[in-house]
């Protein structure tokens, strides 16, 4: 299985180092509809509690790659990994348990519009994991209280504000405790600060539960936010702060160019970048 370019490692019983294995890992992934290539010859790991920020114009191939991530396409040629397993040639079955441990925020949230604010939170608790009602209560209720909506649970999507309406897709997403978190273009929509509000959850949810993200996004502000920030306990207080570099090398960028891999690097590395494509990106 591929190793991700900057490895992180974690202290052995003897004392040596040994690589973190990655959560997921794309090597040499390549997909086309046709007759355009979409993507071509994509390779990355992401490893545990790190953020990968998918950058790019509209049409790179940023969405198709969460879309390879679930396992809703299959590429042409390729692996695919997900928590050490391929996944590219797995069937549904073995795929719907996969996806067990994978979250997705939608872009506009896409919550249900006939459901509550709890019931869409508790929904694959229901539906696909059969709890018993009184687990699902108590999950929604931890998860809504995470995202600052726990007095929300009886009202309707229609009654929340864009930027609340995010924060209960994320609460959605986690609520089955996925180790990997997805999200396609979460802030698009909403003015600075409201966006800043589902961006510390994403922070949150990154230092406090551990989570590995995918963040798939063309708003630069969001994007840096994200990456340069973590979370961090204060007693009972939760605070997000400017990360330190060591916490800030662990988001890394990739930019993606007509289906290509044209960047990969953390947020410095990024501004730093020299490279025309890159520079009219960034302005």
């Amino acid at each position: 299985m591929p190793q991700a370019s900057h490895v992180s490692v974690s202290e052995t019983p003897s004392g040596a180092t040994a690589p973190q294995a990655p959560v997921l890992a794309l090597e040499h992934v390549s997909l086309a509809f046709d007759g355009k290539q979409v993507l071509r010859d994509v390779s990355f790991a992401l490893l545990p509690g790190h953020t990968k920020v998918v950058l790019g114009a509209s049409g790179s191939g940023k969405s198709t790659i969460l879309k390879l991530v679930l396992g809703l396409l299959r590429p042409d040629a390729g692996r695919i990994f997900v928590n050490g397993e391929r996944t590219d040639t797995m069937g549904e079955h073995d795929l719907m348990r996969v996806r067990g441990d994978l979250g997705m925020v939608f872009q506009e949230g896409a919550l249900f519009d006939s459901l509550s604010v709890a019931e869409n939170v508790g929904y694959r608790l229901d539906t696909e994991m059969r709890l018993p009602a009184s687990e699902v209560r108590e999950r929604v209720d931890e998860v809504l209280g995470f995202v600052g909506l726990r007095d929300f649970l009886d009202r309707m999507p229609s009654e929340l504000s864009g930027g609340q309406r995010r924060r209960v897709a994320i609460a959605r997403a986690m609520a089955t405790k996925p180790g990997i978190l997805l999200y396609d273009e979460a802030t698009t929509g909403l003015d600075p600060i409201t966006a800043i509000t589902v961006d510390r959850e994403m922070v949150k949810l990154r230092d406090l539960e551990q989570v590995s993200s995918v963040i798939v996004t063309h708003q630069l502000r969001d994007a840096f936010y994200v990456a340069t920030h973590e979370a961090v306990r204060d007693g009972a207080e939760v605070r997000v702060v400017p990360a330190d570099a060591a916490k800030a090398d662990e988001a890394e960028f990739i930019m993606l160019r007509e289906g290509v891999i044209a960047f990969e690097g953390n947020a410095a590395e990024l501004r730093a970048a020299t490279d025309p494509y890159i520079r009219t990106f960034l302005s």
